[in-house]
Order: C-alpha cells, then sequence, then structure tokens
C-alpha cells in the first residue's frame, strides 16, 4: 500500500485503536438513543404520510380513518416494544431476534430470521437516503434532478463516518436526531396550542382543494383492503425496533437494563410524534394524494406536492419562516442519519453469522476503528445497488419494505414463548415463575399482533414489489445454507484426514529441489543459493526452451561458469512456460511417489504497482498451478529492485485484524 493510500485511510479513519480500547467506544444511554433509534424515529417523518397517500384513492372521505389506522399502528408498536424488552434482558448478547429464534426454534428459522433481518437492514439505508433526497429535493431541484449520484455519495459518507467507530458515529449522530425531536415536538406542541387554546385556524397550502378519487366509491371488500394495506404502509413506523435488541453489547454496562431503557423512550418518542403528525394533519387538512395533478381539483397547474411535514411545517409557522426552514432541514437531515441504525445492526449481526460460519469469515473481523469494518463496506454496497437499480424512487422501495422487519418480529416472539415455557419447566421460585408467565404473555400478545401483520403486509404489498424483498431472502438464505456447508465440508475433511493419518503418518523420504531458470542473473544466483542451504536430496535447475538462440546462449552461459548444479532443458514446441514446467513436476513426483518436489522461483520485488505488471506474471501464473499438485512445495525467492527502496521507507503497514489483535499501538 502506498503512502497516498495510508495517509487517505488515517485522514479518514483515523488512528487505530487497540482490542483492550474496545470499552472505551461502549455508548451511554444518551447517545445510544439516536445511534440505534435513529431509524425509528425517522420513520415518523413518512409513515404518516404513507397512510395518507394510500387512503387518497378513495378520495378525501377515507381520511378519517386515518387516526383509527394510526392508533392501530401505535398499538403495536406499544406491544412490539414491550415485547423487545423481554429479548434484550434474556438474550444480552446482541444476537437479538437471530439468537432468540436459533436458540429456541431451531438453527433453520433462526436463518430466516438473519436473512430477512440483513435484507431489511439494506433497504432501510436505501429508503431512508431515497427519501432524503426527495424531500431535500423538493427545495433544491438540482438535487431532485440527480438524487440517485447524491443518495449515493451520502450512502458512502455515512459509511465511512461508521468506519471510524460506534462512539465517534454516536456523536456526531446524536446533535441532529435531538434537533429532530425538538424540533418535530416544538412544531406540534404550537400547532396544537395555536387551534386548541389560541382559537386560531391552521390550513395547510392543499386544505383547499377537493379530493377526488381515482377508482370512484370503494366499499366491500376493496374498502377492507383498502385499509389494510394503509395500515401496513404505515407500519413502516416499526423498522428500527429490533436494532437495539441486536446492539445489546454497545451499550455500557449494566447493558440489558440500560438497552430496555433505551428502548422504551425509544417507544415513548416515536409513538407520540407519530400520532402528533397524524392529528394534526387532520386539523390542518393536509392533503396528500397519490396522483396530485389527477386527484386534487383546484390545484395550480405547476403545482409540487410538498411533503406532509413539510405542509404542516407551513401551516403552523405561517408567520415565521425560519421555522419552516429549521423543520424541513432537520426532517431531511434525520431521515440521512436513519441509515445509521442499520450501519451499527447489519455488521453485528453479519458478525455473529460469520462466527457461526454462514457468512465469510472476514465479516466476524473488526478493522482499526475496532468496527466491523468489511459489514460496514458490504452493507453500503448492497444499498447502492438498490439505489440505482429502484432509481431512488422511495414508491418504488417502499413496497420491499418491512417485510423482512414482520417475518423476525413473528419468529422472534414465537421464540420467547417457547423460552419461557422451557424456564417454566425447571423454575420453582414463586416469585420468579410469576415474572416468567407475565413476560410469556407479553410475547405471546406480541407474536399473534406482528403475525396478524405480517399476514396484512404479504397479502397487501406482494404483487406490489414485497416479491422482491422475499426473494432476495430466499437467495441469501441459500447462499447462507451453502456457505455453512462447505465451512463444514472443509473442517471434516481435515478431521478425517488427520485421524486416518494419525497412526500411519509417512514422512517423505527424499526432497527434489527444483531451480527455475529464465537467464543467468543474479536473482538466478540467490535462488540456487538458497536451494542448496536447504540441503535437498536432488538439486537441479531447469528452463524452457520457447526460443533456441536464447536456450543456447543461456546453455553455453551456464556451462562456462563454475555452477556445479546441471541445467536441463524442458523443450516447449508451442512456447509456453507453465505446461512443461507441470508435466515436469508432476513426472518426477510420479516416478517417486515418497519425494517432496520444492521448485523456487525467482521474483523482482518492486515499488511501483505498474512495474509488477511488467515483472512477475509467469511466476505469478506457475504458482497458481503448482499449488494444486500433491507433494508440491513452492518457495518464492525475492530479488529487490532499487524502486523497492522507497517501500522501506515508509511506516509499517498494517494487516486486516491487526488492531484485533493488538499488534497496533
Amino acid at each position: 500500500m502506498s503512502k497516498l493510500s495510508t495517509v487517505t485511510r488515517r485522514l479518514f479513519l483515523g488512528k487505530p485503536f487497540r482490542s483492550d480500547k474496545l470499552a472505551h467506544t461502549l455508548l451511554p444511554k444518551r447517545i445510544a438513543l439516536p445511534v440505534f433509534a435513529s431509524d425509528a424515529l425517522s420513520s415518523v417523518a413518512y409513515a404518516p404520510e404513507e397512510i395518507f397517500l394510500v387512503l387518497s384513492v378513495a378520495g378525501l372521505t377515507a381520511y378519517s380513518m386515518a387516526p383509527w389506522i394510526g392508533l392501530a399502528v401505535a398499538a403495536v408498536m406499544l406491544i412490539v416494544i414491550a415485547s423487545y424488552r423481554q429479548n434484550v434482558h434474556a438474550y444480552p448478547s446482541g444476537g437479538g431476534d437471530y439468537e432468540v429464534v436459533t436458540t429456541n426454534l431451531g438453527p433453520t428459522a433462526g436463518l430466516t430470521v438473519a436473512s430477512a433481518l440483513l435484507v431489511d437492514y439494506v433497504l432501510t439505508v436505501a429508503v431512508s437516503m431515497s427519501s432524503a433526497m426527495s424531500n431535500i429535493g423538493s427545495a433544491v431541484p438540482f438535487i431532485n434532478q440527480h438524487k440517485v449520484l447524491f443518495a449515493v455519495i451520502a450512502i458512502l459518507l455515512l459509511a465511512s463516518i461508521n468506519l471510524r467507530g460506534i462512539r465517534e458515529s454516536g456523536t456526531a449522530f446524536a446533535i441532529p436526531t435531538y434537533a429532530f425531536m425538538i424540533g418535530m415536538y416544538v412544531m406540534l406542541a404550537w400547532g396544537f396550542f395555536q387551534i386548541y387554546f389560541l382559537g386560531t385556524p391552521l390550513k395547510a397550502e392543499s386544505a383547499g382543494f377537493e379530493m377526488h378519487s381515482d377508482h370512484g366509491e370503494i366499499l366491500g371488500f376493496a374498502l377492507v383492503f383498502l385499509v389494510a394495506r394503509a395500515f401496513s404502509s404505515g407500519s413502516a413506523a416499526l423498522t428500527g425496533v429490533e436494532a437495539i435488541s441486536n446492539g445489546v453489547p454497545a451499550f455500557r454496562k449494566p447493558k440489558s437494563r440500560n438497552a430496555a431503557t433505551t428502548l422504551a423512550l425509544l417507544g415513548g418518542i416515536a409513538i407520540s410524534l407519530f400520532m402528533g403528525i397524524i392529528m394534526l394533519a387532520k386539523e390542518t387538512g393536509v392533503q396528500i394524494a397519490e396522483h396530485p395533478h389527477e386527484q386534487l381539483i383546484g390545484a395550480p397547474p405547476n403545482y409540487h406536492q410538498k411533503t406532509l411535514v413539510a405542509q404542516l411545517a407551513d401551516a403552523v409557522f405561517h408567520d415565521f419562516t425560519l421555522g419552516l426552514y429549521l423543520i424541513a432541514g432537520v426532517t431531511a437531515l434525520i431521515l440521512v442519519l436513519a441509515a445509521n441504525t442499520a450501519f451499527n445492526g447489519f455488521p453485528v449481526l453479519g458478525s455473529i453469522l460469520a462466527q457461526d460460519s454462514y457468512l465469510p469469515r472476514q465479516l466476524h473481523t473488526r478493522g482499526d476503528r475496532l468496527a466491523f469494518s468489511n459489514g460496514i463496506l458490504f452493507l453500503a454496497f448492497a444499498a447502492i445497488a438498490f439505489v440505482v437499480a429502484f432509481r431512488a424512487e422511495v414508491t418504488a422501495l417502499i413496497q420491499l419494505y418491512i417485510v423482512g422487519v414482520f417475518v423476525s418480529f413473528t419468529l422472534s416472539q414465537v421464540g420467547m414463548v417457547r423460552h419461557w415455557t422451557r424456564l417454566l419447566r425447571t423454575e420453582t421460585e414463586p416469585a420468579v415463575r410469576s415474572k416468567m408467565k407475565r413476560s410469556r404473555v407479553i410475547n405471546g400478545i406480541g407474536c399473534v399482533c406482528t403475525a396478524t401483520v405480517l399476514v396484512i403486509v404479504v397479502i397487501t404489498k406482494f404483487m406490489a414489489g414485497a416479491w422482491i424483498a422475499i426473494l432476495a431472502m430466499g437467495a441469501l438464505f441459500v447462499i447462507m445454507k451453502s456457505i455453512h456447508k462447505h465451512y463444514n465440508t472443509v473442517a471434516r475433511e481435515l478431521e478425517e484426514q488427520a485421524a486416518a493419518e494419525a497412526d500411519s503418518m509417512v514422512l517423505p523420504s527424499r526432497n527434489h529441489a527444483i531451480v527455475l531458470v529464465s537467464k543467468l542473473h543474479l536473482p538466478t544466483m540467490r535462488a540456487l543459493a538458497y536451494a542448496r542451504a536447504t540441503r535437498p536430496d536432488v538439486l537441479e535447475a531447469i528452463t524452457v526452451s520457447v526460443d533456441d538462440g536464447e536456450t543456447k546462449a543461456l546453455v553455453h552461459r551456464w556451462e562456462d561458469s563454475d555452477i556445479s548444479v546441471p541445467l536441463k532443458v524442458v523443450a516447449s514446441p508451442y512456447r509456453e512456460i507453465t505446461r512443461p514446467i507441470l508435466d515436469y513436476v508432476k513426472r518426477v513426483s510420479r516416478e517417486s511417489p515418497r519425494t517432496v518436489v520444492t521448485v523456487f522461483i525467482p521474483e523482482y520485488v518492486v515499488g511501483h504497482w505498474w512495474e509488477q505488471v511488467l515483472h512477475n506474471q509467469s511466476a505469478l501464473r506457475l504458482k497458481g498451478r503448482l499449488l494444486f499438485e500433491p507433494n508440491v512445495m513452492v518457495t518464492s525467492v525475492p530479488w529487490q529492485l532499487s524502486s523497492s527502496e522507497r517501500l522501506k521507507k515508509l511506516q509499517p503497514q498494517s494487516a486486516p485484524g491487526d488492531a484485533r489483535r493488538g499488534f497496533l499501538d
């Protein structure tokens, strides 16, 4: 790695942390709340709007159902939060839903939950960033015209912040998250104060329009389906609740109690903001249409429909323009930061899955700043793929959303019911049994509620795009199963070979050393000297003849030198180098099965990447092929060119995992 890349890495990531500094990255509740709750809190910026958008299909009269749908969503959220408070106490290790389900329902169910959560974490980043660019684009047309590019830049920026470490990212996100909460509470309080205490009629800019139904009067089953779809869209407000149970290890001690307290704070804030926005929207007459130019009669021809929060802020702060811009700013910012919940949950879950051999082991390794760097990068690039594929369209992405969350919610609650049932079989203390029974009832109610919502979500959103998320979960499930099978196969193979060779271990009888020669120069002389130092039973040098003139000249120089090692010439009619050497090595191994063949390959050590392109290519290809040959050892003999001196002056480079192993200061 060049000096420039090292400086850039330190500039963006900072100084590496030692492994024993991990405790210093743990979060107090005041920082943990914005770190883990930004997703759930930000959803109140678009979940109420989604309810109104769906109901707009039936016209203005359908808006009367919005508060009742909001109450239903709030009730489910309250039950889910109460259920997850039981989870963090029972399973504080950070596995969250995956650990709960795996322990109580088996590895297949656990892997199903893991697949659902991983996909939903990716969609959380994609939806949050796309929504943020749409909100900012309402005020800045240039961003709206290039929202895919800006969404990608925002994802990369968020990933770089998280790569610096969880504590630093938490501090960076605390101020804007609290600014959003304060701003929303001020807007709601001032709005309701004007309406109920001052008697000031507040009207949104869209209140004077006439809402036209897309499909005429909707009755019967169609109306029930519409209400169910509005409820499923509003249930997006529940996303992010599970992140706290996955991130318990990031809390300061006592971890479980702090996580449960943070979860309760999250629930109270999210529910109050969610219902407050719906009620204020009802009072101000906000109208949000799925097709504004067709449904909103009386709107000007060039009418640009603002978001629900923007219309509320405009109505509440009608004489205070700065208030409008502040609310719009913190709302857009919280939507960007909402993805941070996924950047904290995904890498931890990925690390646990890697430890269980369901994902590549690299995802289990902490980086220089003690963050799970590989998981952060994987999440960032996966989210970018979704943003680019769906062109950062929230309407398209939202249909894929929340399916995974409710799959994990439901299976987690089933697992917790079984957990308490199992413990009750052996517990005899009356007070403890009473507490366990109460927890089982809470989780049982949560199971029924989340399963009902899951069915509604799948039915109402399947054809609208949820099938893509379900397909992605299935594909990820199969991939993780295959990875686990591979790791198990390798482990079993090594165990079987170890058992077979334990009693019949046969040491090699001879060492046949071969030095590859292309020219008679110093690298070749060093390779010959090193080969002699290993004291092989047989030592020979071989060269491949691809040009008769050059080969004859090499043979003459070899014979005229004082080298005692014989030089063999291997013919190559088709001017190949790799194949003739492989055939020669195979022939030696075949003639003497108990002989180890050691191939010495001289290589240049260069200081520039472009020099690597000009040298060592034949050696790399040959090494790649020789590695597959049994009883063949490959030894590289380096020769440092003068250009490599520049690398010696650089600071020692760290390898992946050095910080975790405590090699770095």
